[in-house]
């Protein structure tokens, strides 16, 4: 027997393991005794020693002794299984695939039936999401940046001409539920001289992928299967897109690697062609999705480029019953968000998108994140002004611990799962916080209580109703 494959340590699968089957032996007890109870008319005042007397529980009178027996088995039993899910679970949005061979059917059960969930974004933080995200869910799509210019995709891209792997293979590697062995080949980055130095294996498999099979997005579909990939990874576009800053001095740089590099403040981002098209399939999952989830992730580089694809952004508006959330770093990164707090990230993003992206901002609530920065490091923790926030009236802000316990400046894939996850179950279907808002104040309007400002347009988060708005205000200056 493979003791390492059903209980593998760690994680506290054997501790759990053991919970449970202590809870189904004591289980069986109760039910033993009450079946031998059915054959015996009476009990001894004292059956033995007076040890076997209160261990064989003779002081408690029939039938309550075999309903406490059972009640404790049955409640030993469920916390087992409850532990050893959380632990298989917790095991997986480490990185190491494991599938408990008595709880995969359930597991598959009730993932099969979870809601229906988007990421959009690009590079370390998304598969940081995913990899949590899985553990609730099948129905995960990831819509990905395709913008990389560095590293061993930028060169793959200048030289091939496809769109760049690396985002890709992280993100086919978060949802794999294949062998580790086979997650860390496909992660394997050659380190010798020559012309593979720099190159990942899983880069270059995606490149003969996409050879075998003709194109780019077949490649992924394919690779995704070999490595039984939980969920769909989609490009948000398939133009060959470059990514430009323009600087606070005035100065615009090209590129997704040099943008950090440059030497001023970023005073916006945009990216060459203006108008690309959407890869279809991604919109189609945009706007039939549960949950919308931006971020986490480098602001300007992984964020807001797919979102510069106006079809993909116009997607994640259009869907109005989706709950939509950013998820906010724990620290600043330098040459992209120094100085920023939560408020400025959703600024940024405002003043770039527009308004309707999103109805929900997480970020991380510990202090372990300050605590943690050397006060001489170029970083800082990302935190809330509350005075600020208070002027998003069609936001609402909800604080939650999403850091690692080992490493409190990157976010936990576990608790950033959980997190979305108790937001959808108490805030899904209830609408955004803009509209109840504003559903407030027109019912107040109707019942005659005064007239409907202006700004609750605005908290509704309808983009044609706000342009309509702007224009009627216009013209009444104009005349």
């Amino acid at each position: 027997m493979d003791l390492e494959r059903w209980l593998p340590s760690g994680y506290g699968f054997r501790k759990w393991a053991f919970v449970l089957a202590v809870g189904v032996a004591i289980l069986g007890l109760g039910l033993a005794m009450g079946i031998a109870n059915l054959y015996r008319m009476y009990v001894l005042p004292v059956s033995g020693t007076t040890f076997i007397y209160y261990a064989t529980l003779q002081f408690i009178p029939h039938p309550f002794r075999e309903a406490f027996v059972g009640v404790a088995g049955a409640l030993l039993a469920w916390i087992g299984v409850l532990r050893l899910n959380r632990a298989a679970g917790e095991a997986s949005a480490r990185g190491r695939a494991y599938q408990m061979p008595l709880m995969g059917t359930i597991r598959a059960a009730r993932k099969a039936d979870g809601p229906k969930i988007v990421a959009i974004g690009g590079g370390t933080g998304m598969p940081t999401l995913l990899r949590g995200l899985k553990e609730v869910t099948d129905n995960i799509t990831a819509v990905v940046n395709v913008v990389d210019d560095g590293g061993s995709s930028g060169r793959l891209r200048r030289d091939l001409g496809i769109l760049p792997p690396g985002d890709f293979r992280n993100n086919i590697v978060a949802l794999s539920e294949a062998e580790p062995l086979l997650s860390e080949l496909f992660q394997h980055r050659f380190e010798q001289s020559g012309d593979l130095a720099g190159h990942s294996f899983g880069n270059l498999f995606l490149v003969a992928m996409t050879d075998v099979t003709g194109n780019f997005e077949n490649a992924i579909r394919e690779s995704s299967r070999v490595l039984a990939v939980r969920g769909k990874i989609l490009p948000s576009s398939l133009t060959d897109i470059e990514l430009y800053a323009e600087l606070e001095n005035g100065e615009v740089v090209r590129g997704e690697s040099v943008i950090p590099r440059a030497p001023s403040p970023i005073k916006r981002v945009f990216m060459h062609p203006a108008h690309a098209p959407a890869y279809p399939e991604a919109m189609s999952e945009i706007l039939s999705a549960d949950i919308i989830v931006l971020g986490p992730g480098s602001l300007y580089t992984s964020i807001m480029p797919p979102l510069l694809v106006g079809d993909i952004a116009r997607a994640v508006k259009a869907n109005k019953s989706a709950v939509k959330v950013y998820i906010c770093n724990v620290a600043t990164q330098p040459g992209e968000t120094d100085g920023f707090g939560v408020v400025e990230h959703v600024r940024a993003l405002h003043n770039h998108i527009g308004p309707g992206l999103f109805d929900y901002v997480i970020y991380n609530s510990s202090q372990r994140v300050a605590e943690q920065i050397d006060p001489e490091a170029s970083v800082s923790a990302v935190t809330l002004d509350s005075a600020a926030a208070a002027r998003f009236h069609n936001l609402e802000w909800v604080p939650a611990d999403v850091i690692r316990d080992d490493n409190p400046l990157r976010h936990d894939p576990v608790k950033l799962a959980l997190a979305v996850m108790q937001l959808y179950e108490n805030r899904g279907g209830k609408g955004a916080p803009g509209r109840v808002k504003a559903r407030e104040l027109r019912e107040l309007s109707e019942n005659g209580h005064g007239e409907l400002p202006f700004d609750t347009q605005r908290l509704t988060g309808d983009i044609a109703g706000l342009e309509a708005g702007v224009a009627e205000e216009h013209v009444s200056k104009k005349q």
